[in-house]
């Protein structure tokens, strides 16, 4: 059953009328027509059932039926703290770490960053992005939408951290010593920093652990930017979370 992310408020018993680009994906990429069965959420948790009464061209209208509190968020929160890759790299990376649980994802601007952006183009990636995010959770099940920030640079947003005593604050790099099985968690806040694809610099990996940020390694071999975030989602979920 195709799952939609829309933004109005959802009541059981009444008419929606879906339009912009959720309404063009029912009708021109889906196909639906009407007596279909849709699901719909509004990342405010949970999610209804509802048939498609009316398709117009670029519009659905859809009769909500009933409200399902079903929920399959991770016991952790994760805050990805990602350097910024090139086009469908940091596609998959947010694609995939959606899939994955994170709560929070913040696109870093780094020394080695081989992607720049002015103002205009930053907002512009980052509408794209939170398309992305969407469509991540529409097809994972996830009723709920996990936040992305604007693009901030790695030393302006080290800056602004404060101490936090139930956050474990992790840095991936292939050069620590120490695995994700000699940690032993007493909490299930967690950031996760990955470097870009050129990695992060010297300066960036001491500052971050001067942050509080402990580094470890997946394994004796080199994880290009948007495996390494995957590989290390999993693992933290696996060890820590929901699976098994």
């Amino acid at each position: 059953m195709p799952r939609i992310y829309i933004t109005p408020p959802l009541i059981n018993n009444t008419i929606i009328t879906i339009d912009g680009s959720a309404g063009n994906h029912i009708s021109r990429v889906l196909r639906l027509k009407s007596g279909d069965k849709i699901t719909l959420f509004n990342g405010e948790g949970g999610e209804y059932s509802a048939t498609l009464t009316a398709i117009e061209r670029k519009t659905a209208h859809a009769h909500i039926d009933n409200f399902d509190p079903r929920e399959c968020e991770s016991p952790l929160q994760i805050t990805l703290i990602q350097g910024i890759s090139r086009g469908e790299r940091m596609d998959f990376t947010l694609q995939k770490s959606v899939e994955l649980g994170v709560t929070r994802i913040i696109p870093l601007s780094t020394e080695r960053c081989n992607v720049k952006f002015d103002e205009k183009r930053a907002a512009k990636r980052l509408q794209h992005w939170q398309g992305v995010v969407i469509s991540a959770c529409e097809q994972s099940g996830r009723n709920r939408i996990p936040e992305i920030m604007p693009v901030l640079s790695l030393h302006h947003w080290l800056t602004t951290l404060k101490d936090n005593s139930n956050e474990l604050r992790l840095l991936l790099d292939p050069r620590a010593t120490r695995t994700l099985r000699q940690l032993n968690p007493v909490t299930k806040e967690l950031s996760l920093l990955i470097g870009p694809e050129g990695g992060l610099s010297e300066r960036e990996i001491e500052t971050a652990i001067q942050s509080g940020f402990q580094g470890i390694q997946l394994g004796p071999r080199v994880l290009r930017t948007e495996t390494a975030g995957v590989a290390a989602l999993a693992a933290l979920q696996s060890h820590w979370g929901d699976m098994g």
